[in-house]
């Protein structure tokens, strides 16, 4: 930075105001009266001022009151104009959530009045007691499915036992093997019933954790949108109240505006979650009914295949066998 001489005070005065001839001064910092400009602040000096949407011409005064010199360019970036609008942001959330917690702590003490759409709020009931009523049958289908794999585990075990012995008992072949062959049979026929039962509980969660899930977000929004109109129409509704000074009405009218906007957003969110309930009802019948007839016919073809093979295994139990005579009768 390029700063006035100290050693002569007359000749640094005279050059801090003589102009610079050609382009030696051009992007360089210079020091005006106390003001100090860098490069990222002056970007030129021509003869007649630019006109741009992210500058602001020399001609207003600069820090202190005191003008900058003719022609010269102050640039406003745009890291300065996002950092003023973050901020403006995060000042209006504040007051809204202020007046949000404010508007739920009166509700709960009986204080303030809430907008309720009756219809809408039987379907949101609806739709939490189905989700815990689902999610109790997918924790009963887990355990369902957990409890047939370790009977199917301990049906071939015993399957294995019995084949064991009717060889080691050449007098029991028969009833052993039928019931070896039966152990062995009805483990099978489980596997492939726990995995049925376990694909049910798969889309079941998925039905409850994600689609049901969605939905409740789009629930929590109307309930915070709600939260919201409601308050700002209990400010609009206390201003109306006061005596209607000048500076009254202009706080009336401001907070109409906000009202107004706040009810925008609470019908689109209203408008939002009733077709977000109507398709889940869709997605949910259909996945429900796909999901019902394949438990059942998984269910019915493991049963009536086991009963088909315990009457076969009935049937070869109930031929006459050659018993050996007991030797009390040779004796």
């Amino acid at each position: 930075m390029m700063t006035a001489e100290e050693d002569d005070p007359r000749g640094g005065d005279e050059q801090s105001a003589a102009p610079r001839e050609g382009g030696g001064g051009r992007g360089r910092a210079g020091s005006v009266e106390g003001v100090s400009l860098t490069e990222n602040d002056v970007t030129s000096c021509p003869e007649e001022p630019v006109t741009d949407g992210n500058k602001v011409t020399a001609h207003e005064e600069g820090a202190g009151g005191i003008p900058l010199p003719s022609g010269c360019q102050v640039v406003v970036t745009d890291n300065q104009r996002s950092a003023k609008e973050r901020f403006q942001r995060a000042c209006l959330w504040s007051i809204t959530k202020y007046k949000s917690t404010r508007q739920v702590l009166k509700e709960r003490m009986g204080r303030a009045s809430r907008t309720v759409d009756q219809e809408l709020q039987n379907h949101i009931l609806v739709l939490h007691d189905d989700r815990q009523r689902y999610d109790h049958v997918t924790r009963l289908a887990q355990t369902l499915a957990h409890q047939l794999s370790q009977l199917t585990v301990t049906q071939s075990m015993l399957g294995d036992a019995f084949a064991e012995l009717s060889v080691r008992s050449p007098e029991l072949h028969v009833e052993f093997s039928v019931n070896a062959d039966t152990q062995r049979f009805l483990s099978k026929g489980g596997d492939g019933l726990v995995g049925s039962i376990t694909s049910f509980s798969t889309e079941m969660t998925t039905l409850v954790n994600k689609t049901i899930e969605d939905t409740l977000v789009n629930v929590k929004q109307y309930e915070a949108a709600r939260v919201e109109y409601d308050a700002y129409r209990c400010d609009v509704e206390q201003e109306a109240l006061a005596p209607q000074m000048p500076r009254g009405q202009a706080r009336l009218e401001q907070a109409r505006k906000a009202l107004q906007n706040h009810q925008d957003q609470y019908h689109q969110a209203r408008d939002d979650l009733q077709v977000k309930l109507q398709l889940l009802q869709e997605n949910k019948v259909k996945v429900l009914h796909n999901q019902l007839v394949l438990l059942y016919s998984a269910v019915a073809s493991c049963n009536s295949s086991s009963l088909l093979h315990l009457q076969q295994g009935s049937a070869r139990l109930s031929l006459p066998s050659q018993v050996a005579p007991s030797w009390l009768e040779h004796s």
